[in-house]
């Protein structure tokens, strides 16, 4: 049976993660974000087809992730409130999803050429990733944490250097520090998530060797990841700072949501750590 609903499901906060609303939110904020540091406007569109496309992206994933409770009567240890929460109300999620393509189409058919042949490419390769992760239950080749930062990062560059394919190489380094954010994102839950210091502890969950070697050394990469976005922002001159001065925050923060994690309830942790990659909002002024 489903795990019981703890009364953090009824705060703002965990709705927004229950739903399947926080990693659409950050990806358009972002796309937005990127694009205005670079002096483009990006249509309104293209952000809501960013948002709308992440979020159907976000939920079939979790939908997929608890079939297994539908031939089951016991809990799958390794999912977690968010996939019960899809399960528990599958129906309505398949239904807007369905709703959703159909308001999706017409989005993308207003997205520039340029856009649209680099996202086809990116979602060539994110079909098969997800054949391999749900199909083959081959998860452990390539590991989900370092895949998240990669499609995140590129589909948030993607608007931008569409428009303006000269900024691809100036724009490299921001767009490899936000990857790695997005990995590093990952990575703190999953180590929130199976701290043996908080229940239920998984001990069995396979992870890959990658994975397991940057647990070992989250502190390090989190401290890496600031000092190297507030390096690229403060000398890197071919980029605007904004961009790599964001993540800087975001890495920030996630180094100080880790140091409270222990007085944090486990659903609010876990949306509070797509919450810290809203920094953009904090430079907007500065634009």
């Amino acid at each position: 049976m489903p795990k019981p609903h703890p009364k953090d499901h009824h705060s703002v906060l965990a709705l927004w993660h229950l739903l399947s609303l926080d990693a659409p939110t950050v990806a358009s904020l972002w796309i937005w974000f990127i694009a205005a540091a670079n002096y483009i406007r990006l249509p309104l569109s293209s952000i809501l087809a960013m948002f709308i496309a992440v979020w159907m992206l976000y939920a079939a994933d979790r939908l997929l992730d608890t079939r297994s409770l539908d031939s089951q009567s016991r809990i799958e240890q390794h999912l977690e409130a968010r996939h019960y929460f899809h399960h528990r109300h599958r129906t309505a999620f398949l239904a807007a999803i369905l709703l959703a393509s159909v308001a999706l189409a017409p989005l993308l058919l207003q997205l520039s050429t340029g856009a649209i042949h680099l996202y086809l490419i990116l979602g060539g390769l994110l079909f098969g990733y997800f054949v391999l992760i749900h199909a083959t239950r081959s998860a452990h080749r390539f590991p989900k944490e370092i895949a998240v930062g990669i499609f995140f990062a590129a589909a948030t560059f993607i608007p931008t250097v569409a428009r303006w394919p000269e900024l691809r190489l100036a724009l490299l380094p921001s767009a490899l520090l936000l990857a790695t954010l997005c990995s590093l994102n990952c990575l703190f839950i999953y180590a929130w998530e199976h701290d043996p210091e908080r229940p239920p502890f998984l001990a069995d969950h396979p992870t890959h060797a990658s994975t397991r070697f940057a647990l070992r050394h989250l502190l390090f990469f989190a401290v890496a990841i600031a000092l190297t976005g507030t390096g690229v922002a403060l000398f890197d001159r071919r980029a605007p700072w904004p961009i790599p001065a964001a993540v800087a925050v975001s890495a920030v923060l996630l180094l100080l949501l880790h140091t409270r994690r222990h007085r944090m309830a486990s659903l609010t942790l876990r949306a509070a750590a797509d919450l810290v990659l809203l920094t953009p909002m904090l430079l907007v002024p500065f634009l």
